[in-house]
């Protein structure tokens, strides 16, 4: 089954996590993740708001756990640590 990797992000340091997001895309492509929505106009229904909003789509659940636990995404995300409050969660679509 496919599985959405769904990022909330609120970016405090915007240079710092210009550099985690040149690292990140090529991590996820190496792990057969593609965005589907990447900081594009949104609604807030409920819940926090976080001003950046970030879909990839995997092939499945393992490849994006995956995908975050190599050595290339923990690189990348060196650089958020610090620079952004973060919520991310994989979840398995029904496809």
């Amino acid at each position: 089954m496919p599985a959405l990797w769904i990022a909330h992000v609120t970016v405090t340091d915007e240079e710092a996590y210009g550099r985690y997001a040149k690292l990140a895309g090529p991590a996820l492509e190496k792990h057969g993740g593609h965005f589907i929505a990447r900081a594009a106009r949104y609604v807030q229904l409920e819940g926090r708001d976080h001003p950046r909003n970030v879909v990839a789509k995997f092939p499945s659940l393992e490849a994006a756990e995956t995908c975050y636990h190599s050595e290339e995404y923990q690189a990348a995300l060196d650089h958020a640590r610090g620079a952004s409050e973060r919520d991310l969660v994989i979840v398995e679509t029904t496809e």
